[in-house]
């Protein structure tokens, strides 16, 4: 009892998860809702055109051999010779004539309503994926670091692309194939037991056996497709981390290998698409078989009931040559039918797998959101740390920061220097509330992070990154995304802070220089420092920069210390630096030592008192000649 109990609850669970989904994509539909509803009567329609034509086909056929037509047919026809003359040589063709009008009126009928479902199919689910599309994106907008993180990018790439395409054409096939397909196989069944009830059993037979097969076929190439959806975000991160890294690859001469892993990932899923199209394949000879039984049941028995007919034995019902010819048609579309279903089930399923990525992250919830009432002024720049810990997932055994208590007064300039791994990306990221603290809390100007109103924090809290990125426009683009209604006075002026117009004024179109997508055409250097630029553009309270000058030049690394020290010295500065004449003259600088505040003071302090900035001095001081 206990077992059944629990499959129910299992059951219960499954179904109520499989309308969510449901009920969550159909929100993406929004205004082309019209065209999703209207589509199915063009559907019925032309299903009902096309299960209607081989049935006058067969009249027509019949009334060749001089058999006159009986119910509607012969109501019709009968109405259109009231008003021809019986002595008209006309007269005796007439019936063949309005049975061939009729005919051309059905195929115009059908076409039309087979291109308006089309036409209207093709709207609703194009238009339903774009904004499925824009949900998704609208939605990672919306993400933290830690949701970034939980899905990978190559994941998100995959369900906005081929998730959301498997999905659009199964919307498709739901408003159209879906509809015609199921009306097909019952107008067909109804109208061959119209013509001849004792031979369109043979169909209600053989239907039975084809689903079975139809259906042995679907479910083990479901298996299959329910795995390829994983591999395609594999194969899409092999192809991502090689684009972006194709520089290192070609520095380090590892083209082969890089080829070979491309090769294995794409090899493997090669593989399970050919498994699953080997199982999928058996459908079409199964389905001509069956076909070819059914019509050579009907040839022969057709051809028995038809001469019985002429003979005036009904036993096997009445059948005209014409009457026959429909029920092939009939006995086509219904088997048809029957394989089409079974094809739209196998994309169902796809798109099934596709629909519970998709929803899983439409249904994700942001880790960082907006208290339910914000506070929109930041005071100033001030710093508090108090008694912090910090772990990036809640199951992680380890935390990247342990017991952090710090305060830094508004204004100053900090310097925050450690081994790689210590965790000093991670300390900033809680400033600005990329991630939210574990335990205890992290306050600027006085008030807790997570009480403010998250534009209102990131807009007065500035982050130059470690990985400076910059977007495909002009220099004049990119800066302005820290400010998008800055002015060209505004803009020099921190470039010039930011030592960057001095390049750009080398620039033939200068601040219209175009820069290409991930800023390839500009140095690393002259990156970091239109990104410093960026910043300063969105005059916060607080700046930091997370070894953004690692790849400038000491002296003009010098020179922008001295220009912000100059320039904004109301602004709390914060430096994460591998360097420590980048850091040396700050005001505090704090040795970070895996996930430990390891020391706090000035230059001299640490000198004198610290282990670990003694030996980076050292080391450094050696090296590098007093950098």
């Amino acid at each position: 009892m206990k077992k059944k109990a629990k499959n129910q609850s299992v059951t219960k669970n499954k179904t109520e998860k499989q309308h969510g989904i449901i009920r969550t994509l159909a929100k993406s539909v929004r205004q082309y809702k019209v065209y999703a509803i209207v589509n199915p009567l063009f559907m019925i329609g032309e299903t009902l055109c096309e299960c209607l034509i081989p049935y006058v086909i067969g009249r027509l056929i019949n009334a060749i051999g001089g058999e006159s037509p009986t119910g509607v047919l012969a109501t019709i026809i009968n109405w259109f010779l009231s008003f021809i003359e019986p002595t008209s040589s006309f007269y005796h063709f007439a019936p063949l004539l309005i049975l061939a009008i009729i005919l051309i009126l059905l195929a115009g009928l059908s076409l039309v309503f087979g291109f308006l479902g089309g036409k209207f199919a093709a709207i609703a689910s194009t238009g339903f994926a774009s904004n499925l599309r824009q949900d998704i994106f609208y939605k990672i907008q919306d993400f933290s670091f830690a949701n970034i993180d939980k899905f990978s990018t190559s994941s998100l790439v995959t369900r906005m692309t081929t998730d959301v395409t498997n999905v659009q054409n199964s919307f498709q096939m739901l408003i159209r194939i879906v509809v015609r397909v199921p009306l097909m196989m019952i107008f067909s069944i109804a109208m061959a037991f119209s013509v001849n009830d004792t031979l369109s059993w043979i169909f209600v037979c053989l239907l039975p056996l084809l689903a079975v097969a139809l259906g042995i076929i679907v479910f083990r190439a479901f298996k299959i497709f329910n795995v390829l959806f994983t591999k395609y975000d594999a194969l899409n991160a092999s192809v991502q981390e090689n684009v972006k890294g194709i520089r290192v690859v070609k520095s380090y001469v590892r083209e082969e290998y890089e080829n070979e892993k491309f090769e294995k990932a794409s090899t493997n899923l090669m593989h399970d698409f050919i498994h699953a199209e080997k199982i999928a394949a058996w459908a079409t000879p199964i389905m001509n078989l069956t076909i070819h039984i059914s019509n050579i049941l009907i040839g022969i028995i057709g051809a028995l009931a038809v001469v019985y007919t002429s003979q005036g034995n009904y036993s096997l019902g009445v059948l005209h040559v014409g009457d026959m010819s429909s029920l092939i048609t009939y006995g086509i579309q219904i088997l048809s039918s029957l394989m089409m279903l079974s094809m739209i089930m196998v994309m169902m399923v796809m798109s099934v797998t596709s629909a519970k990525r998709i929803y899983e992250v439409l249904i994700e919830k942001p880790t960082i959101a907006n208290p339910a009432d914000p506070i929109y002024e930041l005071e100033n720049g001030q710093i508090d740390f108090n008694n912090v810990s910090f772990k990036y997932a809640k199951e992680a055994e380890k935390y990247a920061l342990s017991n952090v208590n710090l305060h830094i007064k508004s204004g100053m300039t900090v310097g925050i220097i450690g081994s790689t791994g210590s965790s000093k990306s991670t300390l900033v990221n809680l400033i600005s509330r990329l991630y939210d603290v574990t335990e205890g809390e992290v306050l600027v100007g006085g008030i807790d992070v997570r009480n403010y109103d998250l534009k209102t924090l990131r807009d007065n809290v500035a982050v130059v990154l470690q990985k400076n990125v910059l977007f495909s426009g002009t220099i004049k683009d990119n800066l302005r995304w820290g400010n998008l209604n800055a002015t060209d006075e505004e803009m020099l002026a921190v470039c010039k802070v930011a030592h960057a117009d001095e390049f750009i004024q080398t620039f033939p179109d200068k601040y219209d220089t175009f820069i290409e997508q991930g800023g390839t055409n500009v140095s690393g250097g002259q990156k970091q420092r239109l990104c410093i630029a960026r910043a300063l553009l969105k005059k916060p309270k607080i700046i930091i920069f997370d070894d953004s000058t690692s790849a400038v030049d000491t002296r003009t690394d010098a020179m922008i210390r001295r220009s912000l020290a100059e320039d904004i010295p109301a602004v709390t500065k914060i430096i994460i630096s591998q360097r420590v004449s980048s850091v040396e003259d700050a005001d505090m600088i704090i040795v970070m030592d895996n996930g430990h505040i390891d020391g706090v003071g000035t230059n001299d302090e640490l000198l004198k008192t610290n282990a670990i900035y003694q030996e980076i001095h050292r080391i450094q001081n050696n090296v590098t000649g007093g950098n």
